[in-house]
């Protein structure tokens, strides 16, 4: 959400100081838009603590390969490539959230995708929504034991929608009854070249999804590749066999832990109705330049049940 808004916000949007804020203000004013449009009695912050886990590009070595700095020949071989002004920015971020008292949330040699899925998949008290511009989130949505839903931000926070199995399942041809485990099946068929995930050589997303519809599942499918009885055609039977090392490496890479062993800030995930510390918020409002911001935050907050 603050790489949408480092690239969304002007960057002439700035401290007093001259220091760009543009992704702190419009993080701070999203945060503030989606508890108006959720109204959430708890909130947690997911953090990448690692961003490309070395047991995932073990397994597959392209794994967001392209995302790492080249500039120097020096340079730690996972260093993310990230624009400059955005960096100090998201530790202003995390010292206002930790000034609100609002929860955030990590986990050793994972990413923030694996923070989300492990908190939605251990939740048993309350519906959980998860709030991400990634689409590999979409395999966490359930409706029991309690339900997850995908507040999907692809089009941004303005458009924003709502997916759950029935909104996944139509939207991506995959059987309802198991529509978060197989978008993460149709993902690892069709390949993402944002994370460097190459998919199945000549299987493509329509192709993944027919395929997934008629078999029910990957190891269906997969079971009916080494079938010679079966109706699967002899090109599709073909990619398969082909690329059977790729989709057992795979598969555990492009599926979201749930699992990771997360580790809060706080020892209360609930969100607060008043800043934890008010004079360290007015503070910080103060030295960033986004007293507007902080106040739209509080009258979010201000307008909870």
């Amino acid at each position: 959400m603050w790489f949408r808004s480092y690239f969304g916000v002007p960057s002439s949007i700035t401290a007093p100081d001259g220091r760009p804020v543009n992704a702190l203000r419009g993080f701070l004013d999203a945060v503030a838009t989606v508890i108006t449009r959720e109204q959430p009695h708890r909130l947690v912050v997911c953090r990448d603590d690692d961003w490309r886990p070395q047991w995932r590009v073990d397994l597959v070595p392209s794994y967001k390969a392209h995302r790492v700095v080249q500039e120097n020949p020096g340079d730690e071989p996972d260093v993310e490539e990230v624009p400059d002004d955005l960096t100090p920015q998201v530790d202003m971020i995390m010292e206002i959230l930790d000034a609100f008292g609002i929860a955030t949330a990590g986990a050793p040699d994972h990413e923030a995708d694996d923070v989300l899925g492990t908190l939605a998949d251990r939740e048993r008290r309350d519906p959980v929504v998860v709030v991400s511009g990634d689409r590999d989130l979409l395999q966490v949505v359930r409706d029991e034991p309690t339900p997850v839903r995908v507040l999907y931000l692809g089009r941004g926070l303005a458009k924003a929608t709502t997916f759950g199995p029935v909104e996944v399942a139509d939207t991506y041809g995959v059987p309802v009854d198991r529509a978060g485990a197989a978008y993460a099946e149709l993902a690892l068929l069709r390949g993402d070249p944002s994370d460097g995930l190459p998919g199945v050589a000549g299987v493509g997303e329509k192709t993944a999804s027919s395929l997934l519809t008629k078999y029910g599942s990957l190891e269906a499918i997969l079971a009916a590749a080494e079938d010679a009885t079966s109706k699967l055609t002899r090109a599709h039977r073909t990619k398969l066999r082909s690329a059977a090392d790729y989709i057992a490496k795979a598969a555990p890479v492009v599926r979201v832990a749930t699992d990771a062993a997360v580790t809060f800030s706080t020892t209360d995930d609930t969100l607060p109705l008043a800043a934890a510390h008010p004079r360290k918020v007015v503070e910080l409002a103060e030295r960033y330049g986004v007293s507007s911001s902080i106040g739209r935050l509080q009258k979010a907050l201000d307008a909870l049940p």
